[in-house]
């Protein structure tokens, strides 16, 4: 998986690299489809969600880049894949999940890989997650129409967001910064698609 799509795709940071390898993915692939867990594919995890493909899982990772010891917020637990991944670089990670169903599943992988240094959440996060919360980094594991501006309000000065906005056809991964003066850039990294955000709105959003 790693040298035939994730080097390809120009994943090439260590770190991301290493934390592939020791992080199996097949733990957190539902039993029916554990035959497709490498493969370049969505793999369906129930409640009409999906894991990504390992190339785009391994993009949003590397554009993040999360360093241990930083409070990471991620919006969508799926599968704990991704959790797991952050967790892997040493982050203090919260993850919010909308779905019971799905919170207990990926507590279940994420009890078998190994992977504690984190905290679970139910509930919804679509507009952001800890009204006095704020965070290094933030994930969106799902895509967002707009961003909303309390996802960049709650970012600490050196801290960034990666996600995917817009709607089909048209969505961009993007990842917006906080400098030290405060003020907030946005990157655009590639055109892609991704499963809309439960409850995402369009209301309030941030712009630069």
């Amino acid at each position: 998986m790693i040298e035939q799509q994730i080097r390809p795709w120009g994943v090439l940071d260590s770190n991301i690299l290493a934390a592939l390898k020791y992080v199996g993915r097949e733990t957190f692939v539902p039993p029916d489809y554990r035959h497709l867990a490498f493969a370049d594919v969505e793999i369906p995890i129930g409640q009409a969600q999906a894991m990504m493909e390992p190339k785009l899982e391994a993009r949003l990772l590397q554009a993040l880049a999360p360093k241990p010891g930083e409070n990471i917020l991620e919006v969508g637990t799926g599968s704990g894949y991704m959790t797991a991944l952050l967790s892997h670089a040493g982050a203090n990670v919260t993850t919010v999940e909308i779905y019971p169903e799905l919170i207990s599943s990926a507590a279940e992988a994420l009890a078998a890989a190994g992977i504690s240094n984190l905290s679970m959440e139910q509930g919804d996060a679509s507009a952001g997650w800890g009204p006095e919360a704020s965070w290094d980094a933030i994930l969106l594991t799902a895509s967002v129409p707009e961003l909303p501006v309390a996802f960049t309000e709650s970012l600490v000065t050196g801290g960034r967001l990666v996600g995917i906005i817009g709607s089909d056809p048209a969505m961009e991964a993007v990842r917006v910064a906080r400098d030290e003066s405060g003020a907030l850039s946005l990157v655009s990294l590639f055109d892609t698609r991704l499963t809309p955000l439960v409850n995402a709105s369009t209301n309030r959003v941030f712009q630069l």
